[in-house]
């Protein structure tokens, strides 16, 4: 792409370059929203080509970490997102991670166990009565998608959810867009980056993500760190882009210049 064709701004370009110089950089990104445009049914998701090649790219590189940190269970996460083979994972908000061959899997113990199928029985009695709404199994958790709901239906169910599941101890409780995370796992998108970032020996990294919950990551990024945010709702991020086509570009612009730095050293 030419530069009379860019749209980032001049500002996020020049954080391009700087952490492009980096000695290890880390490449987090979350999924949906982000790599992905946001779509009424989950399993229909797919990443942008051009951010799917640039991935790759990036991927290949020497010094160069790529990862996908997403709310979306593991298997959901590799089904629609068809990562390269050495990007690392972080699924279910941080409660499962993948850093290759011979990882374990996420296992509960039995009260755990007891805790989420108690999860399930209540937001299941909820999608019954409330038109559009349909659950989302994870292995330490279940998702309420409200997303094909009407607007009062959404907000009524995710309501009634939360009155009920804050009573249970040992519950953990997220809102994103259009969805409510329940899980028995404590977890979180930020302890997901500060694992990847001492599990790498990140000297810079580099997020975007597009949800609430990924504010949990983009407030733990520090010194020559680099935050985007998709989209126009608050952010903690230093940079903002509109939607994930532009996250094409962005890593375009990164692979272009960590290219450049990593054929020179």
């Amino acid at each position: 792409m030419t530069a009379e064709h860019l749209t980032l701004s001049p500002e996020l370009l020049d954080a391009v370059r700087r952490i492009s110089s980096t000695e290890h950089l880390l490449v987090a990104l979350d999924f949906d929203g982000t790599l992905s445009p946001i779509v009424d049914r989950a399993e229909d998701a797919r990443p942008l080509p051009r951010s799917a090649a640039a991935l790759e790219s990036l991927a290949e590189l020497p010094r160069t970490t790529t990862a996908l940190i997403s709310g979306r269970a593991l298997d959901s996460l590799r089904l629609v997102a068809s990562p390269p083979k050495s990007t690392l994972l972080i699924g279910s908000h941080g409660a499962e991670v993948w850093l290759g061959e011979g990882s374990l899997g996420l296992e509960l113990d039995d009260d755990q166990r007891q805790k989420l199928a108690a999860v399930r029985e209540v937001l299941a009695e909820i999608v019954n009565i409330a038109p559009g709404t349909v659950l989302e199994d994870k292995p330490a958790g279940v998702v309420l998608h409200t997303r094909m709901a009407d607007d009062d239906v959404a907000e009524d169910a995710v309501e009634a959810a939360t009155r009920v599941l804050s009573e249970h101890p040992g519950v953990y409780l997220k809102t994103g867009k259009r969805v409510l995370e329940t899980s028995v796992v404590h977890a979180s998108k930020g302890e997901a980056v500060e694992f990847l970032r001492q599990a790498t020996g990140a000297t810079a990294i580099l997020f975007a993500g597009d949800d609430v919950t990924d504010e949990d990551a983009l407030g733990r990024l520090m010194g020559d760190d680099v935050g985007i945010k998709v989209g126009l709702d608050f952010t903690q991020a230093q940079y903002r882009v509109e939607a994930p086509v532009h996250i094409a570009e962005l890593l375009e612009a990164l692979l272009r210049e960590r290219r450049r730095v990593t054929a020179e050293s």
